[in-house]
């Protein structure tokens, strides 16, 4: 959270509306404006009121005119209180500007309310100085996540312009992000796509759901082979939002094996420790020498016997 009053200013800027950029939302116009951020950093400077229009704070959504003066004061970083924590991490690659990680099933990304220890970000700080802060000083680094229970790969920027190279590609839908699951009953269809918008559930507020005005979510799948009841699934993901998979796989009658939140009363013949998800392959253009660069990690052992399990008791 950015500190609504804080006493020191890094930057501020002073931009007006040109004709070109009359009826532009004030987020896409700062985005325009100050390339150097997140997009994400960007609401939460407009959401704690360091950007004004003409004076007055506005919201994110707000339509600008032609000749509207645009104040935007940057604050200065918080310090971190997260404690840096000698956690074993699986690096896969790492250079001056980013690493990619293989995430383990049971680690939290970031520390939040009732984590805060434990997480990558804790392990990260221990294995090195040098991470991005366009995310702010509790995700350092973290260019996008993946849930506790799923495990596999995520890149890590190591510096601002590598975060915002890769945040970039991510908001383009070109970066390769490919899962694979092992979701409950025989899907029929050889491939498909879920096209359902996703927002806070209305009534759990820890969960996500299909709902009507909420964010657009594309999840493209493609079966693997089905052992009647239990399909193996491989999954694009062409948006990102917040439990995607899992409440996408769950809207069409289809949830992910093992998943503590949107499967709750499963009754399973294998052992898991967590929904069976696993973020396989990422792939990106590299924020330096521009190179296209894919990296893939293999299953689990659990998730490899559950689909040892399965392919023993398969019905079809």
């Amino acid at each position: 959270m950015i500190d609504e009053n804080p006493k020191k200013i890094k930057e501020a800027y002073q931009v007006c509306v040109q004709q070109e950029e009359n009826q532009l939302r004030l987020d896409k116009f700062c985005a325009l404006h100050l390339t150097q951020f997140s997009r994400s950093y960007i609401k939460e400077l407009i959401k704690n009121h360091f950007v004004q229009v003409n004076g007055e704070n506005k919201k994110a959504a707000f339509l600008l005119s032609e000749g509207d003066k645009v104040e935007i004061t940057v604050p200065e970083a918080e310090d971190s209180h997260i404690k840096a924590e000698e956690i074993p991490l699986d690096i896969v690659y790492e250079d001056e500007d980013l690493l990619v990680v293989d995430k383990p099933s049971g680690m939290v990304v970031h520390p939040a309310p009732g984590t805060p220890s434990g997480t990558l970000v804790n392990a990260l700080l221990a294995h090195t100085d040098h991470l991005s802060d366009i995310n702010g000083v509790k995700r350092p680094g973290i260019v996008h996540r993946i849930d506790k229970d799923t495990s596999g790969l995520l890149v890590v920027a190591k510096t601002n312009h590598a975060h915002r190279f890769l945040a970039e590609q991510l908001a383009e839908h070109s970066m390769i992000r490919q899962y694979h699951g092992l979701v409950c009953g025989n899907i029929s269809e050889s491939s498909g796509t879920v096209d359902m918008p996703l927002g806070r559930h209305p009534k759990e507020r820890i969960k996500m759901a299909v709902v009507e005005n909420g964010k657009r979510a594309v999840t493209h799948f493609n079966v693997i082979q089905r052992f009647g009841a239990y399909t193996e699934l491989i999954f694009h993901l062409e948006t990102g939002r917040t439990h995607q998979i899992r409440v996408h796989m769950q809207a069409i009658g289809h949830p992910l094996a093992g998943d503590p939140l949107y499967s709750r009363h499963q009754h399973l013949p294998f052992k898991t420790d967590g929904q069976m998800l696993h973020a396989e392959k990422l792939g990106f253009i590299h924020p330096t020498t521009h190179k296209k660069m894919v990296f893939t990690s293999p299953l689990p052992e659990l998730f490899r016997d559950a689909l040892s399990y399965c392919d023993q008791h398969r019905t079809i």
